[in-house]
């Protein structure tokens, strides 16, 4: 037993060393860490602030739910669709590693192009929002956010620095305390009777559910935002070749992650709903911060902020270090400087880690970061798009690849993926016109980029 052991120690050794010379990731993570990753990438601040726009476009508890079981099937018809391409093409660095396999240099480089500053973009907004709502309750604090917001991107650049491994435990740590406590949250208000509060002053009549043309701009209106909260399923994949097995863990960790996502949004969603009526949820900015107040009275304030807390934190850590994995895949491909590929002994590419991180500091720094949040569902949902077809294009032109895992009732699953997002980016153009705008001259900006990379490397498509 200690032979084997020893043995062990020694291939690891071994496996550490070589990452260390020739910029190999390890491969040692498993479907916890999938699970981990997809849950605190993907819930963060949306669900606590987003019900209050849902309800103001349909307020109607019935209508109100169905938006945010749509917004799973979106997501869980996009996992379905990814979980074959990373079966298949087990690669670290996201959505980027797909289309630039299946359409080509320029088009996969404006997918790592638009995914790596949309990603170092949220992890700034999530520290700035964490650093906000820490100084209530460290009176020490308060005045010193930017201070602070850099100094948890430093900290957690540092843990991550250590190696996958120190990752892996921080992810999952964090994303199970940010687990419980929001269905804590959700159960206490399932649970416990709130205090009644007195009906204010009837100003106006209570908002009712629209009819014909009103009625779909509503429901287009909520899905957007339903989407946009769901949004953060893609994350297993940025670890794709650094998954032990992921021709079954990569799907498993995918699928079994979205699911888990819905099941705690519909809960807190059922719980907001009993301690604040539909009515009164409409319009709110932050119902989740009215459900505490009448749950807890005045340390309701407190309580959220320490959800709140917790629950970004784990949205840090994933974010990090999935902003990793895309610059090094686009350098490893020779579309970004070399430099970004090297991995330390523990599978870390640490330049990589380094230039995400000191673009996030940069927003912090310019206050530009709300420009960028205000793109990122843009983004995302063009990366999408790239995604989708790649899809498509694979089956065609490589029938006969390996696939552990295939897409279940092909080609409809994929098509309504496409469909539903080629119409969310229609309805952002025509409802967001300037954002739409910037990032899609973000998106131009790429292009001279790409061109001096590709003079240099002409050797490379």
């Amino acid at each position: 037993m200690s032979e084997q052991g020893n043995r062990s120690d020694r291939e690891q050794g071994a496996i550490a060393v070589e990452a260390k010379r020739t910029g190999r990731l390890l491969s040692v993570l498993g479907v916890a860490f999938g699970l981990a990753v997809l849950v605190g990438n993907t819930i963060g601040m949306g669900i606590l602030r987003t019900p209050g726009e849902i309800a103001a476009h349909l307020p109607s508890a019935a209508a109100f739910l169905l938006v945010w079981v749509a917004g799973a099937v979106y997501a869980l018809l996009g996992a379905l669709c990814v979980s074959e391409l990373g079966a298949m093409r087990p690669r670290s660095g996201g959505l980027y590693t797909f289309v630039h396999h299946a359409l080509g240099g320029y088009p996969g480089f404006v997918s790592g192009w638009t995914d790596w500053i949309a990603t170092c973009g949220s992890a700034a907004a999530v520290a700035m929002v964490i650093a906000e709502y820490l100084g209530p309750l460290v009176p020490s604090l308060a005045g010193w956010q930017t201070t602070v917001a850099a100094a948890l991107l430093v900290a957690f650049t540092l843990l991550h620095w250590r190696g996958v491994r120190m990752g892996d435990l921080a992810q999952q740590v964090t994303s199970l305390l940010k687990g419980i406590a929001l269905v804590a949250l959700a159960l206490v208000a399932l649970v416990v009777s709130a205090p009644e509060v007195a009906d204010a002053p009837v100003a106006a009549a209570a908002p009712t559910l629209p009819a014909g043309m009103a009625l779909a701009a509503a429901v287009v209106l909520s899905l957007q935002s339903a989407i946009y909260t769901y949004d953060g399923w893609t994350g297993p994949v940025y670890f794709g070749e650094e998954v032990r097995d992921p021709g079954r863990n990569l799907p498993r960790a995918m699928i079994g992650g979205v699911l888990i996502v819905l099941a705690i949004y519909l809960l807190l969603n059922a719980a907001f709903l009993r301690v604040v009526p539909i009515e009164q949820m409409a319009g709110d900015p932050f119902v989740a911060a009215t459900a505490a107040t009448r749950l807890f009275g005045p340390v309701g304030d407190s309580v959220l902020r320490v959800l709140m807390i917790l629950s970004l934190v784990a949205s840090l850590s994933a974010l990090l270090m999935m902003a990793s994995r895309v610059p090094y895949a686009l350098s490893r491909d020779r579309l970004f400087p070399q430099i970004l590929q090297r991995v330390n002994s523990g599978g870390t590419p640490v330049p990589a880690l380094l230039a995400g991180s000191l673009l996030a500091l940069a927003f912090i720094a310019s206050n530009t970061f709300d420009t960028v949040v205000s793109l990122l569902a843009f983004f995302f949902v063009a990366n999408y798009v790239l995604t989708f077809t790649s899809l498509f294009v694979l089956r065609i032109r490589e029938p006969d690849a390996p696939r552990p895992f295939r897409v279940p009732l092909y080609p409809l699953v994929p098509g309504l993926a496409l469909l539903g997002s080629l119409a969310f980016l229609a309805a952002a153009i025509y409802s967001d016109t300037k954002n739409s705008l910037l990032a899609i001259a973000l998106v131009a900006a790429s292009w001279p980029v790409y061109w001096l990379l590709r003079r240099q490397r002409p050797d490379r498509r």
